[in-house]
């Protein structure tokens, strides 16, 4: 069994993006610039955010934290993503999910210049990224086809399970792995809340990307010999041995399905680091363009 570690690839990747940043640096030409927008303060968000900041301090990023009160309208917060859709400083932006309950999600994930978008998030780059144009792909999956990618592991006519149907990673993910590229080739199978004989069907996955949102949901009993997990989960789990209280766990039960599986993402560690190196990606891309044009 063998560890998809995402903290190494993230750190290479990271270091890959550094170099391009300095021979920017020594043609004059401007580095690139990532604004972010967290409304209110979650403890997970405030994290996750300071985590991209410091990220783009270590690879020669400029960068912005807009952070505003929990009480911010949506008329507030839908003024400051114009400010930023017209900066031309800013190469692009996140609005870190999720928001107050005041806040239409979709309308400000609309509001977003897909130009911008190096969430990948607005409804155009979704549509390139499923018509196989050139876009912003999403960050998570994006990260996945990455890891997948670095590590070799074989994608053609597999039978790829996609546990989830969400916009931010199901959807895209399944999109992906079904497209004529490297990690991709695949025949993909989506299951979620509704699916019937559900784990007949992961019983019979080559590779399953747990993205369910239900802590250890995926159990050995499961998955079949040398299948591969991408465990995209991560949920906060009551622990009285942790000084904190609690351990961070997935979608998958570790213990039981690393026993059967051939290559296995750990949380944390696993998906979380691709998904902030694929955000810093998406950035230098954008940056790329500009200077072009």
């Amino acid at each position: 069994m063998t560890i998809l570690d995402g903290k190494k690839v993230s750190n290479d990747i990271k270091n890959e993006i550094a170099d391009q940043v300095k021979a920017m640096v020594a043609k004059g030409e401007k580095v690139p610039h990532l604004a972010a927008i967290l409304v209110g303060s979650d403890g997970a968000s405030m994290t996750y955010v300071n985590a991209k900041v410091k990220a783009c301090e270590k690879i020669g990023f400029n960068s912005t934290l807009i952070e505003l009160p929990e009480y911010t309208s949506e008329d507030e917060l839908l003024q400051k993503i114009n400010e930023l859709n017209t900066n031309d400083d800013i190469d692009g932006f996140i609005v870190q999910l999720p928001l107050p309950d005041q806040i239409d999600e979709q309308k400000v994930l609309m509001a977003i210049h897909p130009d911008k978008d190096v969430d990948g998030f607005h409804p155009t780059n979704v549509g390139r990224m499923a018509l196989d144009l050139p876009t912003f792909l999403p960050a998570t999956p994006y990260g996945i086809m990455e890891l997948l990618e670095r590590y070799q592991i074989e994608t053609s006519g597999k039978n790829v399970v996609v546990m989830g149907r969400s916009h931010i990673v199901g959807r895209p993910m399944s999109i992906l792995m079904s497209q004529k590229r490297k990690a991709g080739d695949a025949t993909v199978t989506v299951v979620h809340s509704r699916s019937k004989n559900l784990a007949d069907i992961t019983r019979e996955a080559d590779i399953i990307v747990a993205a369910i949102g239900i802590s250890e949901f995926l159990t050995g009993d499961m998955v079949k010999e040398d299948v591969v997990v991408i465990d995209v989960g991560i949920t906060r789990v009551p622990d009285a041995t942790k000084a904190n209280g609690y351990r961070l766990a997935g979608d998958v039960h570790f213990e039981s399905v690393s026993k059967k599986a051939s290559y296995i993402t750990p949380v944390p560690g696993g998906v979380g680091p691709m998904t902030i190196a694929m955000l810093l990606k998406n950035t230098l891309l954008s940056r790329e363009r500009r200077n072009q044009n």
